[in-house]
């Protein structure tokens, strides 16, 4: 048996899983995020070590004796410093904290970061959270000893080793990402060194051992590996076995993320696209990440004292897009922006715009960012010519056709089941334990295929070229 455990944002997933790949048990523990200023994102490391002891919990009810591997899999880019002793010497800076946004643009005027890690230097990233601590927490900063991702300060708990992985490192912008190595003129850059940072591994090889008191305390064999793992997007891929090369899927969460994943190393920062390693040796990924994707439909079902669910089930076969346009840039935008500052608006609003023109406005700004995407790859030379769609708003038939028809290309919806980060991570456990490969990433069964409404596509072609005109107006507004 293999468990993967994933450490997202909101919450900590743990699967356990057979040789087979048979999920047999899963268990969940929430996380919370404190925002102490505007723009800030925050999370006590103890708060992960206490939720993936209460999954660990929760899994050890239908016995581990039998576990031979444990994968990770978790939210990237977050900084979590640790002083000589391991000690963490403050909350870690996540992902969607902005606060390093003018460190970020600093680091990326020097042409080296884009020529070296392949990718902007987003505010989000690691490095300019360090040199945001360094100006601003500079007793800190003198303290610091070592830099760790959040799901690696998981593994420095189970295994006491320090180390990271390919996908994660390369949204540092430390890592050279097509060398699979850190780079010490990056490093520098940032005044830190190889001595800062964990040495790295491929995520399906093997990382540590479980430390023995961990293994006695919920009754694991001896001797069990902690695989490499990977960042939460290639885990994914993983677990929906998206790891060749002209694979793809959709993810419909919080956040939008178009992923590809590649044989080569094809970046092309000035589209904003991230240009990542895979979790598995000699592979890569791109991905377009648009930050609001079901998030802007629960925004807007608060608005208008709805269910979201109710707004997208109300709206019955696919129509053309009407006059109506949303920006869904509620929070800023990565791809293909790269704007913290710009903001989401609705446009062309007509007395005709009731509820559920509204509503598919929102569905449909959302899939022409993510139309924005799949443009910004196809700028690198990546094509897509069809897509799995995963996440929460892969439930709506609704998207799924307008998604399909938008882009043009079928979309594939798999059958029940969970083919997310965790899963991802338990296969890569199983990889570094028995020596397995990518040929054990299989794609999942396909419950159905929809496929684009031929008679729309001239339509949408339209609405999207609306949706970019209201893009540049608001860009001219912020």
């Amino acid at each position: 048996m293999f468990i993967g455990l994933d450490l997202g944002t909101s919450g900590l997933k743990g699967v356990l899983m057979t040789e087979g790949q048979q999920v047999l048990a899963e268990a969940t523990a929430p996380l919370t995020v404190q925002r102490p200023a505007e723009g800030w994102s925050e999370q006590s490391p103890a708060d992960w070590i206490a939720a993936a002891e209460a999954v660990l919990d929760g899994l050890a009810a239908h016995g581990l004796g039998a576990v031979r591997g444990i994968g990770l899999s978790g939210q990237m880019h977050g900084a979590t410093l640790l002083d000589k002793a391991d000690e963490v010497l403050r909350p870690c800076i996540l992902w969607n904290d902005t606060r390093s946004h003018q460190e970020a643009a600093e680091l990326d005027a020097d042409p080296m970061f884009r020529r070296v890690s392949g990718n902007i230097v987003f505010p989000g990233f690691t490095a300019p959270k360090v040199m945001w601590v360094a100006r601003h927490e500079p007793a800190l900063r003198a303290r610091l000893a070592r830099v760790l991702l959040p799901k690696d300060y998981l593994r420095l708990w189970l295994t006491g080793e320090h180390v990271a992985e390919m996908s994660d490192a390369a949204g540092t912008s430390w890592l050279d990402t097509g060398a699979r190595d850190w780079s010490d003129d990056l490093l520098a850059a940032t005044g830190l060194s190889r001595a800062n940072m964990p040495r790295l591994v491929e995520g399906s090889q093997v990382s540590g051992a479980l430390r023995p008191a961990l293994a006695a305390r919920w009754g694991l064999p001896k001797g069990v590996v902690v695989a490499g793992g990977g960042g939460d997007n290639a885990a994914s891929g993983v677990g929906v076995g998206v790891v060749r090369a002209g694979e793809a899927f959709v993810s419909l969460g919080t956040s939008g993320v178009l992923f590809a994943a590649n044989d080569g190393y094809q970046p092309d920062p000035a589209t904003a696209v991230h240009t990542f390693c895979h979790a598995l040796p000699g592979t890569w990924h791109q991905m377009g990440v648009i930050l609001a994707a079901t998030d802007a439909l629960n925004w807007y079902a608060r608005l208008v004292g709805a269910e979201a669910s109710a707004l997208t089930g109300e709206l019955g076969a696919l129509k053309a897009p009407g006059h109506t346009v949303f920006l869904p840039y509620l929070g800023g935008e990565r791809t293909p922006l790269n704007s913290a500052s710009v903001r989401g608006a609705f446009a062309g609003l007509e007395h005709a715009t009731d509820r559920a023109a509204a509503t598919r406005a929102v569905l449909e700004g959302v899939t022409f960012a993510i139309r924005d995407c799949r443009d910004a790859l196809a700028a690198t030379g990546t094509t897509i010519g069809s897509l799995l769609a995963v996440g929460g708003g892969s439930r709506s038939d609704y998207w799924l056709k307008l998604i399909a028809t938008a882009l043009g290309v079928p979309v594939s919806l798999p059958v029940a089941g969970d083919f997310g980060g965790a899963f991802g991570a338990a296969r890569l456990a199983l990889m570094a334990a028995t020596g397995a490969g990518a040929e054990i990433a299989t794609l999942p069964k396909i419950a159905r295929v929809v496929e684009p409404d031929a008679s729309l596509m001239a339509a949408f072609d339209a609405g999207h070229a609306r949706f970019r005109a209201a893009q540049t107006a608001l860009k001219d507004l912020t």
